[in-house]
């Protein structure tokens, strides 16, 4: 069962609700002789602050590949101020051309052209760079889209590599450490990509229906009567503005989630003024079909 009251929807704008679970108050050494039980206790102790010291090197240096495939996702309208109206984060894949990003980040129905915010560095000329995008495909029943560049400028040079997904393993295991790379609150702080880190707290999984009856297409119905699908837990800050965010593995650098909701403490503002620090991500096995893989 789940309770609608405690999370919402991380887009940039007016907030929707959205379902979430019910709120809730690796070396071995096969001889012993060269090496006495304190060494080896000794060892033990050592080993997590080891891997702790060599996560912390290893971060920074996924940031710098990851950082120029983050991209901001929103609306453009000549007349509006700001013309660019953001929404969410997106990241590209496969050959430059595709961004995959959340359902919830896309209006609907769709009334502006769609546009992209390139990362200064992934241009030529140093500064962040518009592009126009179309929709290509979109997964409401899992919150997911595929946006796909609608001009000839060429592919993004930097792009994400998936998480090989092979059936109904889990592509991440609980415990891992995560980074979730995006734009939190969005054009308040500049359109500045950030990375928040974390772990994967548990495997859980909630229904995803509709914002609202009206909506319900026959497939949204068809998959609430096949039972909820598969979330990723997370212990990781998240704001409005997250939505469409890499959920990556810190370990491999592959894209294990995707970013779409977090657990309120009250009402939406909440999200912001009190953040709970549980966020849920969707797990990659459910993009590999829009893409056609």
């Amino acid at each position: 069962m789940t309770d609608r009251r405690f999370t919402h929807r991380l887009e940039s704008g007016p907030a929707m609700a959205a379902p979430a679970p019910r709120r809730r108050a690796l070396l071995t050494l096969g001889a012993r002789g060269a090496l006495g039980m304190t060494a080896i206790a000794a060892i033990a102790l050592l080993a997590p602050a080891a891997r702790a010291q060599e996560m912390s090197n290893t971060l920074p240096d996924l940031i710098d590949r990851s950082r120029q495939a983050v991209v901001a996702v929103g609306t453009f309208a000549a007349t509006d101020s700001p013309r660019f109206g953001f929404r969410g984060t997106g990241f590209a894949v496969g050959d430059g051309r595709r961004i995959v990003t959340c359902a919830h980040v896309i209006p609907n129905p769709l009334e502006q052209d769609l546009m992209i915010t390139v990362p200064a560095g992934a241009n030529a000329s140093g500064q962040p760079q518009l592009r126009p995008v179309k929709l290509l495909r979109r997964d409401a029943a899992h919150d997911l889209a595929v946006l796909e560049l609608a001009d000839d400028k060429g592919a993004l040079i930097d792009v994400l590599t998936l998480a090989e997904a092979d059936g109904a393993q889990p592509v991440v295991r609980e415990g891992a450490a995560v980074a979730l790379m995006g734009y939190p609150i969005g054009t308040a702080l500049g359109v500045t990509m950030a990375t928040h880190r974390g772990t994967v707290a548990a495997i859980t999984r909630a229904a995803l229906p509709a914002p609202t009856a009206g909506s319900l297409s026959d497939r949204a119905v068809r998959q609430l009567r096949e039972g909820a699908i598969e979330f990723l837990q997370l212990d990781v800050t998240a704001y409005p503005g997250n939505s469409g965010g890499p959920l990556l593995d810190i370990r491999t650098g592959k894209v294990v989630g995707i970013a779409n909701m977090v657990v309120l403490k009250g009402t939406r503002e909440s999200a912001l003024s009190a953040p709970s620090g549980i966020s849920y991500a969707v797990p990659v096995k459910y993009v590999w079909p829009l893409l056609g893989k």
